[in-house]
């Protein structure tokens, strides 16, 4: 613990500010300074910059997250959210781990969580794009049915679609529940060219990348803000944290751009070349 408080210590003097420390466990001390402007929902508050020092797990779920310099604090799972029917037809896996596309549009990650409320438990689902772990859809609910992932995958849709984005040979990668197993959610893959694909059975790791934006949620906002009243406050806090970690929330692993950002840079890099002579 000394050898973290000494690091936090070093981190303030290098940027002249206070610094929250989070301990994650058993692991080397790892110092990142997050550069921040405007409404922030890390627990150190909105400061013109943020430094956090933490202990990264050697092991666990958010493994992934962790090589990528994406940090979420794992809460234990007291409600079980994914029930598999073991009748039901699966897909592949067609991504085996590999959570690092070369372009957007190339792999969607989708997984759902809990969260307790006073009015009783609702459920936050996402649809993330694994290029640069930008959110593209999201769902706020009361139960966990079908019609809550479709909704949260209609909006990824939406959203890629208003862009004028293709879609063709795009992976949609979650785990065996039944949600994503149901015949309505499959049909909205399939009408828009999307291939769905499912990881083994158990395997927190086969979706680490989904698992750990889902912990980023519930450490930025869940945990910040509870206690929550219901469903409503949960989904207005859950519209304004998204569109913060897209557009605010830089990623070591995005080169310390936000996600948008980041597909805004790949975008401008690989645009078409203009043909000489070609009239505009």
């Amino acid at each position: 613990m000394r050898s973290l408080l000494r690091a936090r210590r070093a981190a303030e003097a290098s940027v002249g500010i206070r610094s929250s420390v989070t301990w994650c466990g058993p692991g080397p001390l790892r110092v990142a300074v997050r550069r921040d402007s405007g409404h922030s929902f890390s627990a150190a508050g909105d400061a013109k910059a943020v430094v956090d020092v933490v202990q990264v797990p050697r092991h666990g779920a958010f493994g992934e997250a962790h090589v990528a310099g994406d940090l979420p604090v794992g809460e234990p799972k007291v409600k079980r959210t994914t029930i598999s029917d073991p009748k039901a037809a699966k897909p592949l896996d067609l991504v085996d781990r590999d959570f690092r596309p070369l372009a957007p549009d190339r792999l969607w990650v989708a997984d759902f969580t809990y969260v307790s409320t006073w009015s009783g438990w609702c459920y936050t689902a996402l649809v993330i794009d694994a290029y640069a772990r930008r959110i593209l859809g999201w769902a706020v609910a009361t139960t966990m049915t079908s019609r809550f992932v479709v909704d949260a995958v209609e909006q990824a849709i939406w959203t890629r679609g208003r862009e004028g984005r293709d879609l063709a040979g795009l992976i949609a990668h979650h785990d065996h529940g039944v949600q994503y197993l149901s015949v309505a959610y499959s049909e909205h893959l399939a009408t828009a060219g999307i291939k769905p694909s499912t990881g083994g059975v158990g395997s927190s790791h086969d979706n680490a990348l989904a698992e750990s934006v889902i912990g980023l949620y519930k450490t930025e906002l869940i945990k910040l803000r509870r206690p929550w009243k219901g469903l409503d406050d949960l989904e207005i806090a859950t519209a304004e944290w998204v569109d913060w970690f897209n557009h605010r929330r830089p990623f070591e692993y995005c080169d310390d751009l936000t996600p948008a950002e980041a597909e805004d840079a790949h975008y401008a890099h690989h645009q078409a070349p203009a043909v000489v002579g070609a009239s505009t």
